[in-house]
Parts: structure tokens; sequence; C-alpha cells
């Protein structure tokens, strides 16, 4: 376990952002109506975003950071990184974070890189950047956490397919020294990396012809090797084993209690999953919020995507004590606890 203290950092605002294009489960022809019933009740899930034809997690990663840039009026030459957490970058190499910085405009002294995680990767990207800066003193970093999972869905495979939505996020963070401590914990386990994985096109099975055909399995599922492949099963197992446990830690580390937290916001994986996760840790519901229903699992973006859909105000700022917590890829997990005080958190915006 590795627990964390990140100092003087302050979170001033979050941006995000999601494709127009909205896919209804009602619209999904391989589910019955009953199972389209069955699935909004359980998953969670009622509608997604796709990206359209062309563009990328850089595209929606320039918008969320622009707008957010824009609203807190902040100088892009006083921005000295920033950083991507995703699993859908633009190309195998480089950095998508370096695309993203020239289509910003921003210095030659901004540092960029990716971090390539999924569904822990918000949490863990906060806890890596806000050490950077607590160290070193950037001055002011942007985050970013976006990913565009619908590129590698199959149409016929109903255990992915109808779960997972497109989106980005944006996250500013400033040198603060009178800011609160953040407090993170982070695990793995890489014993189950092929409970969510996507068999080819990295360089241990480098994509050709035959990564393009598409195989039947068990239950009429049919997708190809480039495709996402998820064990539900040992997915949910994992995550109701191991997030409360790392949750009630956290607060036992930090000196709080649950009771003191005003909002949980959670990786968005699947209702059910969370459902049983508060249960386990006693939470009432109106501190434990969803946005799946709205914008399905969208990876490393959820927990800020969740934030906006909740928080949302141009005209307001968010003072609260908060639990972030993101489970899943790798197989991972973390969770932080963040005091934030005067943080602007935009409605969640369409990217037209």
């Amino acid at each position: 376990m590795a627990f964390t203290i990140s100092e003087n950092v302050a979170v001033r605002g979050i941006s995000t952002c999601v494709p127009s294009s909205v896919h209804d489960i009602n619209d999904y022809s391989l589910f019955t109506e009953t199972e389209k019933k069955n699935f909004i009740h359980t998953v969670g899930v009622q509608k997604r975003r796709f990206v359209s034809e062309g563009i990328c997690s850089s595209d929606l990663s320039v918008a969320a950071a622009q707008k957010l840039i824009d609203a807190l009026n902040w100088d892009k030459n006083d921005i000295d990184a920033i950083i991507l957490v995703t699993q859908s970058g633009d190309y195998p190499i480089p950095s998508t974070a370096f695309i993203i910085q020239d289509h910003l405009q921003l210095p030659d002294t901004c540092i960029a890189f990716d971090i390539n995680l999924g569904c822990s990767g918000y949490v863990i990207g906060l806890q890596t950047i806000s050490s950077m800066m607590g160290k070193n003193k950037f001055k002011k970093v942007i985050l970013l956490a976006t990913d565009v999972p619908s590129i590698n869905l199959s149409y016929h495979d109903k255990s992915t397919y109808p779960l997972f939505g497109d989106g980005a996020s944006a996250t500013a963070l400033e040198y603060d020294e009178c800011a609160k401590n953040m407090y993170f914990i982070t695990q793995s386990n890489g014993r189950d990396f092929d409970a969510l994985y996507i068999p080819h096109g990295g360089m241990r099975n480098f994509a050709g012809p035959h990564s393009f055909e598409e195989i039947e399995y068990e239950g009429g599922i049919k997708r190809n090797m480039t495709h996402i492949v998820l064990d539900g099963m040992r997915i949910f197992n994992f995550s109701i084993t191991k997030v409360p446990p790392q949750i009630i830690t956290l607060m036992e580390l930090c000196g709080n209690s649950i009771d003191e937290i005003d909002y949980f916001f959670t990786h968005q994986a699947n209702k059910i999953m969370n459902e049983t996760i508060r249960k386990k840790l006693k939470i009432q519901a109106d501190r434990f919020p969803y946005s799946i229903q709205e914008y399905g699992n969208t990876s490393s973006a959820s927990i800020p995507i969740t934030m906006s859909h909740i928080l949302g105000d141009p005209n307001k700022m968010y003072k609260g004590e908060t639990v972030l917590s993101g489970f899943g890829i790798g197989l991972s997990w973390a969770s932080a606890y963040i005091s934030f005080e005067n943080t602007l958190i935009l409605p969640v915006s369409d990217y037209e």
C-alpha cells in the first residue's frame, strides 16, 4: 500500500467535455426489451456519448482544457506542466500530451507526458502531479483525464458495448502554501491484468490482418482481438472486496470519519457494484452520486465527469470534504481525501 501526502497544492478548477452524439440503450438492437430494462436497472447505464469518426482524445482534451483556462483567466505562459491520463492516445508514440500542448499553444517550458491508466487514473494522476508540484513548486499545472473506449468496442459484445462511453476532463492545480494537505492511497495487482484488456495492438501482439478477424464466443458475443475484453465477474469481486477497506484505511490515516465527508465520488463502473461498495461503507445515497446513467463508464474521466454532473456551476465555487475512489484496470485501486476550497467546477459541456 502506497500512502502519500501532498502539500501546498490547491485544486482551482475542473472542466469536462463529452461528444455530442448520444447513444441510448433503448436503441441497442442486440438487447431484448427485458434485457434493456434489466441493464438500466442493474448496471445503471441509460445513455453514453461516442466520438464521431476522426475525433480523438486530444480533441476532447483540448476543448476541456481551453474552457477551464479561459474560465480561470490563466496566463498560458504560467502553466508549467500538462499531464494526460489516458488509455486511448492519438498514436502509439509520442505521448498525446505533446499534441495537446501544441494545440493549446503552451510554452516550451511546459512539461508534457502521458500516464497509461484508466479507471483509477484520475486519482493516481492527481497523486503524481501534486507530489511533483509540492516538491518542485510548479506554479500551475493542468491534469487531463480522457478516454475514448468506443473506438475499441465491438457492437456484438453485450458485455462491453452498452457499458462504455467517451469523455474528457481537465483539472487545474496551483501551488499554494496555504492549501490543505491531500491524502492518497494507491494499490495494484498485476496478476489479473487480463480481467480488462485489449489483446492485440501493442508490442507483444502486434496488430495484423488476423487481429481484425471476428471471433464468436459463448453467449453470442462476437469481437476481434483489437476490441476490449472485460471479465465482469472478476472485476466485480475485486472491486467490492478491495475498495471498501482501502477507503476505511484512508479515513483512519487522515484522522477523519466517513460521516465527515460531504461527497464520495467513485469511478462509474457499474451501479450494482458501486451500490455494494456504498452499502458496505454505510454511506447515505445522497453523498454517493452517479453520472453513469447519462454517460456510461468513461474510464479515467468518470470521476471528474460525475463531479461536473452533480456540482457543475459556473457561478459558484465548491467547498467540501471529498473522497475520490477509482478502481479497475490493472488491476488497480486508488483513493484520495481532498478538502476542496473555492474550486470552480464547470458543468459538463458537449464537444461540437
